[in-house]
């Protein structure tokens, strides 16, 4: 089976210029191009670990990783929900080695539906909204952070993606 896209964003510009719109502008474009470097790859590749010293290191393995790094912010930091994530103190890279028991196509929805659900979240709270939860330390963070960080996450994911996109069948420049 090989994944179409549904969609794709051209550019990283806000249909507005206040802070909201660029910070989830970006989050957005970032998930976005998670899908595009996907484009035509078949499941089979989707689940290869081409790096030998990094089998845990797939396309579904950072999708699925992206997806529940999201719901841990959002649901269970800013929120306060118990974490129901599939890691484990046993396993805690659990959700990269599981990944490769399900269809790529079906990683990016489920991904993609979460956006859309955290969109709602986000625009339904102030930036400067406390979490519930707190981070390393007692730390108390804010809803600005979380979509900072969040960006990071997936734009640095999205290097790895290049990596092994190109590894698998050598398509670059997505």
């Amino acid at each position: 089976m090989l994944l179409t896209m549904t969609k794709t964003r051209i550019d990283d510009l806000p249909s507005a210029w206040d802070e909201r719109a660029q910070l989830t502008t970006f989050l957005d474009y970032t998930r976005d191009t998670v899908r595009v470097k996907c484009e035509g790859l078949s499941d089979a590749d989707a689940r290869r670990a081409p790096l030998p010293s990094s089998p845990l290191m797939t396309m579904s393995g950072l999708i699925n990783h992206l997806r529940w790094v999201e719901y841990y912010w959002f649901q269970v930091v800013f929120l306060g929900e118990e974490d129901e994530g599939p890691w484990t103190d046993e396993d805690p890279d659990r959700e990269m080695r599981i990944a490769v028991d399900f269809p790529l196509a079906q990683l990016l929805d489920e991904y993609a539906e979460q956006a859309d659900r955290y969109r709602k979240l986000v625009a339904a709270h102030d930036l400067d909204t406390k979490a519930v939860g707190q981070i390393r330390n007692g730390v108390t963070i804010d809803l600005r952070w979380i979509l900072l960080h969040l960006t990071e996450e997936t734009a640095r994911h999205n290097g790895h993606l290049d990596i092994l996109r190109e590894l698998l069948d050598g398509r670059t420049g997505v």
